[in-house]
């Protein structure tokens, strides 16, 4: 199945031209070629939450986006407020995607206890948050890449035979 993707970057200096966004383009490489989804949309936002709420309200709601990965404003600081507005769109969480990503690298890397990246559902979407850092995209999507077919499939009310 070729999965519809969205790619949400949520960083001020990107948003603002002044940053080169190279974890977005780790995660679309990861996309194409281990998920074999296509990219439906991308798009860069400060990290404000209503641009964050609105910039993927849309992705799930208009561009019908089977998964929307984010990247940025996942850690301790103050305009760090992914999760926070990730949480406002999305109607069910599922922590153990999370708990996965943060207990696979902190094995290698004790500062994923850091991350606070959430996923989670809306409609027939699955939202997850990654860090902002193309090591930290890599690391964490590699950590639940080998489900996201599955968690797919179940979101969209679709199941793979046994």
């Amino acid at each position: 199945m070729l999965w519809r993707t969205a790619i949400l970057t949520a960083s001020d200096k990107g948003a603002r031209g002044e940053r080169e966004d190279t974890s977005a383009q780790v995660i679309r490489e990861l996309v194409e070629e281990e998920l074999g989804g296509e990219i439906v949309e991308y798009r860069i936002v400060p990290d404000e939450p209503d641009e964050i709420i609105a910039a993927l309200i849309e992705m799930t709601d208009y561009f019908q986006a089977d998964l929307v990965l984010t990247t940025g404003g996942t850690e301790l600081a103050i305009r760090d407020v992914t999760p926070e507005a990730t949480r406002r769109v999305i109607e069910r969480e599922v922590p153990g995607m999370a708990e996965a990503m943060r207990f696979t690298v902190m094995q290698k890397n004790r500062a994923a206890m850091l991350f606070r990246g959430v996923c989670g559902i809306r409609g027939r979407s699955l939202i997850v948050n990654l860090p902002g850092t193309p090591k930290g995209v890599h690391e964490n999507l590699a950590a639940i890449m080998d489900q996201l077919p599955d968690a797919l499939l179940m979101v969209k009310g679709q199941f793979r035979d046994s």
